[in-house]
């Protein structure tokens, strides 16, 4: 913790103070940035024998699904941007992929019925979080904003998410985060991977402005 603490402002910065909520409002266009996954046992990635295979990759892990970078179990993150969105997914023995993000479940619908094989498709309700990512060991901030999907029981830690950044004020990317993974158990007694967010402090002045850049960007 001592490591994740030297990441972020000691006092309350004025850019909190000052903030007017900038970031927490839901925005309806979509953005085409890499996505952080949560690894799964089922995942491709970890499975050896998949032509999706990691070396490395093991349950629990986030990874960078344009890159395949894998950032451990533990993330230290700056939220820009919320969006509820209905994201459309290849179904597994399909092939698998995203096809894409939409804003409506007609809009969803409407890109499904467009393809070859509608039924090779599901429409899920999604929380995306659009975030910047902190190295906890450098202290630098990685300049590529990437986007966290949170479905089916993860909306549950979205939605706490969103009211713990609402409570603590300023502006939606004024604080660093820690997200980790924990092993959970579904009424049935399966075993899945879920997440925590963590508060960590304030960020620094110099990831204040950048982020406030970013946001700018994505928020037209």
């Amino acid at each position: 913790m001592a490591k994740a603490l030297a990441l972020v402002a000691n006092d309350l910065p004025a850019h909190v103070q000052n903030g007017s909520g900038l970031g927490n409002e839901n925005v309806g266009n979509n953005v085409t940035i890499p996505r952080i996954k949560l690894l799964q046992k089922m995942s491709d990635e970890v499975d050896k024998y998949s032509e999706k295979h990691v070396t490395g990759a093991e349950p629990g892990q986030f990874i960078n699904s344009l890159t395949s970078h894998l950032y451990g179990e533990e993330m230290y993150v700056i939220s820009l941007l919320f969006k509820n969105e209905h994201v459309v997914w290849r179904k597994r023995d399909a092939g698998g992929g995203l096809l894409g993000a939409f804003a409506s479940y007609e809009d969803a619908q409407d890109a499904i019925n467009q393809q070859e094989k509608p039924q090779d498709y599901d429409i899920t309700e999604t929380h995306s979080h659009i975030l910047l990512i902190k190295d906890p060991e450098t202290g630098e901030l990685d300049r590529t904003p990437v986007i966290m999907d949170f479905s089916s029981s993860k909306l549950r830690v979205s939605r706490s998410w969103n009211s713990q950044i609402g409570l603590k004020g300023g502006d939606r990317f004024s604080g660093l985060w820690k997200l980790s993974s924990v092993s959970v158990t579904n009424k049935a007694g399966a075993q899945f991977m879920n997440l925590d967010v963590d508060w960590v402090g304030w960020v620094t002045d110099e990831d204040y402005e950048y982020a406030k850049s970013v946001y700018e960007h994505h928020s037209k």
